[in-house]
């Protein structure tokens, strides 16, 4: 191993925990919606405020947060990331002990902020540790150690805090005084205790990253304006790609389990012994006793597995092609599966559609790294218009729910195709624009 190569190892894996870390945590407070509903006795609205929260933070934050890198170094970027997590997995306990459902939104969001300020600085930092040419296979890799996170934080959240039965508003209403805030203190009590172990763990690594001897990459330089960062044409095409990404990934999770039960798929699940195999071997019950959401929500994190398990098979591909080639042929991938989904029904249907998981996966690093590249010292504002991109995620989701209401789930899918339409014409224009 060469000097140069054992200089950015060891920081490389030191930040790569970050990408755990924000992946595990934002799927785990994902876990707390069903409770919160009850316990808060939440509309279906006001359920749907948790989401936007998040992805808000995204597009109020990610802009300063970039400005703020500028000025204190990627490095201390990250220890303000971490800080505010840690402050707002704190505010989570006054939120559950009181039940003031502002309260916790103002965590929620600042806990997005902190997680926004880590995207915005550690994107770009994993990307210049190293050769350029290597920037799309290193950031790919940090990523599937962020889609190790999202897929091991729904059994944590099945463990610790939706092992209870929670009680729904019938259930509540006919306890007695006593009955019901004793209910409401045991629930408080199973947010409270997770989240002030999040916060302490959170702060100890920020406290970490404060005093950890990690390499300078930025220059002393003058900030560039975003203005004089909008004039190159590649990181507006790169916004744009990661706004449509981020909007049709999130789009298809979100939706997986409606469009399951639209194809009445359960009874179809239930009488296939290749899914029941499937069922035994994840352990995820029998299929024949589960409700039929669950049933087919159990086949739900093959979607988010398979985007973990293309990360890892993308750190290679992206080593040994060019990104932008690869970008591409995942993004035809992409379409074909779900152009076989839509023309398709039955478990044909289901498996097309969830494969494309597995296209997802490089797409995110891979029009990243491919934007950052030649932008020096610009980075950090760059990589705040990017990250502020992913409001694409509070934006598509919903265009998307108001075409199935009005010409159902096979045709709505045609947004879905336009948004990885474009990005494959971002990673072939992206050739011609110097990457």
């Amino acid at each position: 191993m060469s000097v140069s190569k054992q200089k950015f190892t060891l920081p490389f894996i030191i930040v790569s925990t970050l990408f755990f870390l924000w992946g595990f945590i934002t799927v785990l407070v994902d876990s707390l919606i069903p409770r919160l509903k009850d316990v808060f006795e939440l509309s279906y609205f006001q359920a749907g405020l948790v989401q936007f929260a998040f992805f808000l933070a995204y597009l109020v934050l990610s802009i300063p947060a970039g400005a703020l890198l500028s000025r204190i170094g990627y490095q201390r970027g990250i220890f303000v990331g971490l800080a505010t997590m840690a402050i707002g997995c704190l505010l989570f306990y006054p939120a559950a002990g009181e039940r003031l459902f502002s309260v916790f939104l103002l965590a929620y969001f600042m806990l997005a902020g902190g997680i926004t300020i880590l995207q915005v600085a550690a994107n770009p930092y994993v990307a210049v540790l190293g050769d350029e040419g290597g920037a799309s296979s290193r950031l790919n890799l940090a990523q599937a150690f962020n889609s190790l996170g999202t897929t091991l934080a729904p059994i944590v959240g099945a463990a610790y805090l939706l092992s209870d039965t929670i009680k729904n508003t019938q259930e509540i209403e006919v306890l007695t005084e006593v009955e019901r805030q004793s209910y409401y203190v045991s629930e408080a009590a199973a947010v409270q205790q997770p989240f002030l172990w999040l916060a302490g763990a959170i702060g100890l690594l920020a406290v970490f990253f404060l005093f950890v001897n990690l390499p300078k990459i930025l220059k002393e330089v003058p900030e560039r304006g975003y203005l004089t960062v909008l004039k190159n044409p590649k990181t507006v095409w790169g916004a744009i790609g990661i706004f449509l990404y981020v909007g049709a990934e999130v789009a298809i999770g979100s939706y997986l389990v409606n469009y399951f039960l639209d194809m009445n798929l359960v009874g179809t699940i239930r009488n296939s012994d290749f899914m029941n195999t499937i069922a035994s071997v994840f352990s995820v019950g029998d299929l024949q006793q589960i409700d039929g959401k669950a049933v087919v929500g159990s086949f739900v994190f093959l979607y988010w597995g398979g985007a973990m398990v293309g990360r890892f098979i993308g750190s290679l591909l992206t080593r040994l092609l060019l990104p932008s080639k690869v970008l591409a042929i995942f993004a035809v991938f992409a379409v074909m599966m779900i152009a076989v989904s839509m023309n398709t029904i039955g478990l044909v249907s289901m498996f097309a559609i969830l494969s494309v998981g597995l296209f997802n996966s490089i797409m995110f690093p891979t029009i990243f790294t491919l934007t950052l590249e030649g932008q020096g010292d610009a980075k950090p504002q760059v990589s705040g218009l990017l990250c502020t991109a992913i409001f694409g995620g509070a934006v598509v989701p919903p265009l998307f729910g108001a075409l199935v209401d009005g010409v159902g789930f096979k045709i709505a899918f045609i947004l879905i195709v336009l948004c990885y339409g474009y990005i494959f014409v971002f990673s072939r224009r992206v050739i011609r624009m110097g990457a």
